[in-house]
């Protein structure tokens, strides 16, 4: 054990302020020295005794020592240095109505508006104290909170930040998954007025290493040891902390030797140490009195969310407090939640889609369970929810699932099951037509009589189908809707939904919403609305955002039904890319444009007929950078043909390739349970094969491939059958669950090359 003796200090005096003091190292690596032996006025001598081998993994405790502050010099000097210091003009930076009763009592800073996201949670804790608002079940240990709960965990980290030594504006790395402990951190860092940078645990070293030092992050939350451990050889040696925090597991867990001189702080020693040091800023009125207050600003930046894009390296979208309150004051025109609505959290809670919505519905008295993809099956079953916020991969995983428990019934029940869905797929289809919601591109008005027949035999014939559509929901659809819940609405974003999943969705009765957004745009720009949900778009614009659709070569912009870029304008657009003006600028134009890089066009108003409710929504056709130019000079859209092809139930994932080619190809993920049944059914294979051969499974995945495609504008030549299935840990698919074009291409380049020869 070591010894370090201070010298003498005058003590400090009863106006000096309470703090938790941090050292603060020449290393610039901080370290909390923790146990005190003696503290002696008379011999005006101070003594710490710490092991050297764990200085990286102090214990954290508050101190009782007003205006004093400890400043270590590096390790191996083992110098400890102490000082007085009052809060006298220290800066605090304060959500104005979440931390209300820290501040002055003259209520010069006091607000009754949201100016930054965590205010939300003052106003919550108002109008739902008492109900549950997170529900994690799945972490170690599980957790339950009330929204009175939730707003004191969150005011309890913001001021343990304080207390560690973070600053507002600096940047705070959050590299963890979805749990209500991500929620607080988040909430924590904004209401400081730091700004965090977030990203999940999935993500591959390197690029959270990027992530890290591109933003000048100063510390690091993550998620567990476990996940830390991956990190800590290369962040070790490669980036510089000066602490980090655990969300959740022990801190015995990490591997010695990679956090030398770094302060590890658990979430429950952090939620402590601002605990304490809330209680005795508000019990001291000279200490409240003696801060310098600011009050974080709308247009302070919030959040870096750095893109998951499908190509490049990621950027980081600047968020502002302001863009994020955009969308929580206005999504509940697509959203119509109510109090206890319970929502199911899957996504990346870190991704800007899944965030936002999250914080709408918190200001709405909603109950959230965090989930996992493993246990989506069983938790729609058991917590039934209102709604669910997902991505297209998710809703098409649920589609096969009940078409696999349909095949798999007996002969009777599946033709039964089939001929129903068939009736309702045609008694919704003339129900669109009958409600104005037809979508067309076509500019020309029609008569008003030919709309009126039209209209009236749409009604004729829905009429004739409603008694079987009705004992469809009674004898097949009741059994789906009590096995996935969703009894309001799924939220889709994220990607674009199939045609056919669109249709399967709305014709056994359950809601989907289909909306569009970008990291850039905080992120929703558009989403269809429960009175208005026009099949095959995004719907309409939300408040206060405006499209455009411009020729890509002239910038022109074009009329309503044709196709061009989309561009879009709001209050929600990001400040831009952090340190990287050249990308800013070509993403956003002087007049506040942000250039989607998506294709699409806006239907055209009709004043009376089948269409005479679309006008205005906004339909997409897929990005720009993947349209594929053949030799001859052709542009396809792979999006159509890999969207027709994921209707068989034997292809798992798809990529259509054929860059400067003379044909298009396809790279497919087969479904081999599928196709070594659909091999059987066929003959192909004997009835008790176990396998089945890979010129055999080529020939019939070709066969069903062409079966499905046979109605798009291209269809596809060769194709090269793959065994491993994109995904996120193998760097083929984004976390939101996209599959990244260049890298799946490029992985495959050789095999492509062959395909062509």
């Amino acid at each position: 054990m070591l010894g370090t003796s201070i010298n003498p200090i005058k003590p400090p005096s009863s106006s000096a302020s309470w703090n938790c003091y941090y050292c603060s190292c020449e290393t610039r690596m901080a370290t909390l020295l923790s146990s005190t032996s003696s503290f002696d006025y008379y011999n005006h001598s101070l003594h710490f005794l710490f092991s050297p081998s764990k200085l990286h993994c102090p214990r954290i405790l508050v101190s009782k020592l007003p205006g004093l502050r400890f400043r270590v010099s590096s390790p191996s000097k083992s110098r400890v240095f102490c000082e007085s210091k009052t809060q006298e003009g220290q800066i605090r930076r304060c959500s104005p109505l979440l931390e209300e009763a820290s501040l002055p009592s003259n209520g010069a800073l006091a607000s009754d508006e949201w100016k930054a996201v965590p205010d939300i949670w003052r106003s919550s804790a108002e109008k739902h104290g008492d109900r549950v608002a997170v529900l994690d079940p799945y972490h170690d240990p599980p957790s339950t909170m009330t929204y009175k709960q939730l707003e004191q965990e969150i005011l309890d980290f913001t001021e343990g930040l304080r207390v560690i030594g973070v600053n507002p504006e600096e940047k705070v790395a959050l590299f963890a998954d979805n749990s209500c402990r991500w929620l607080v951190a988040d909430q924590g860092i904004m209401a400081m007025g730091a700004i965090n940078v977030v990203r999940g645990s999935r993500s591959a070293v390197e690029e959270l290493l990027h992530i890290y030092n591109h933003s000048e992050s100063v510390g690091l939350v993550v998620d567990n040891p476990e996940f830390f451990n991956r990190l800590a050889g290369t962040f070790s040696s490669k980036a510089t902390m000066r602490f980090l925090v655990l969300l959740w597991g022990e801190k015995a867990c990490l591997s010695s030797g990679e956090t030398h001189g770094v302060p590890i702080f658990s979430y429950k020693e952090i939620i402590e140490l601002g605990r304490e040091s809330r209680v005795a800023h508000i019990d001291s009125h000279d200490a409240r009195q003696g801060c310098k207050y600011e009050i974080i600003g709308s247009d302070d930046i919030a959040t870096i969310v750095y893109t998951s894009g499908t190509t490049g390296n990621p950027k980081g979208v600047m968020l502002t407090h302001k863009n994020l309150l955009h969308q929580i004051e206005n999504l509940w025109d697509v959203v119509p939640t109510e109090a206890g609505d319970r929502f199911l959290s899957m996504l990346p809670t870190w991704h800007v889609y899944e965030r936002a919505c999250e914080y709408f519905t918190f200001t709405h008295g909603i109950e959230q369970v965090y989930t996992t993809v493993r246990n989506l099956k069983d938790d729609l079953r058991h917590y039934q929810p209102q709604y669910l916020i997902s991505v297209p991969l998710v809703y098409e995983t649920l589609y096969r699932g009940i078409q696999k428990q349909i095949s798999t019934s007996s002969t009777i029940r599946k033709l039964i099951s089939v001929s129903f869905i068939k009736v309702s797929l045609a008694y919704m289809e003339f129900k669109r037509i009958y409600e104005g919601l037809y979508l067309t591109r076509n500019t020309e008005q029609p008569s008003y009589l030919a709309s009126l027949l039209d209209c009236l035999w749409a009604r004729i014939i829905a009429a004739i189908l409603w008694p079987l559509h009705v004992l469809a929901k009674k004898l097949v659809y009741q059994k789906i809707h009590s096995a996935i819940g969703i009894s309001k609405a799924g939220i889709n974003g994220g990607g674009s939904l199939p045609m056919h999943l669109d249709k399967f969705f709305e014709a056994i009765g359950v809601t989907v919403q289909n909306g569009y957004g970008l990291t850039e745009s905080s992120p929703v720009v558009a989403c269809r609305r429960p009175y208005c949900n026009v099949i095959g778009s995004i719907g309409h614009p939300i408040q206060h955002t405006e499209f455009k659709v411009v020729d890509s070569e002239t910038g022109e912009v074009l009329p309503p039904g044709t196709r061009g870029i989309v561009k879009v304008r709001g209050p929600q657009v990001m400040k831009g890319y952090y340190k990287n003006p050249l990308a800013t600028k070509q993403a956003l134009d002087e007049d506040g444009w942000l250039d989607t890089g998506d294709i699409g066009w806006i239907a055209p108003h009709h004043l009376a007929g089948r269409s005479r409710r679309c006008g205005g929504v906004i339909v997409l056709e897929g990005r720009a950078k993947d349209t594929i130019v053949l030799s001859s000079g052709e542009n396809v859209e792979p999006l159509e043909i890999e969207e027709a092809a994921m209707r068989s139930s034997l292809i798992q994932q798809i990529v259509v390739v054929g860059q400067d080619q003379r044909r298009l190809a396809a790279i497919i993920v087969p479904n081999k349970d599928e196709v070594l049944q659909a091999a059987k059914v066929s003959s192909i294979v004997d009835p008790d094969a176990v396998d089945l051969g890979r010129d055999k499974m080529t020939s019939l995945l070709y066969e069903e491939l062409s079966k499905w495609t046979s109605e798009c504008s291209f269809q596809v030549g060769p194709i090269l059958v793959v065994d491993e299935p994109f995904t996120i840990d193998s760097g083929l698919m984004t976390p939101t669950m996209k599959i990244r074009r260049d890298q799946v291409v490029a992985k495959y380049k050789e095999e492509i090359a062959n395909l062509y020869k």
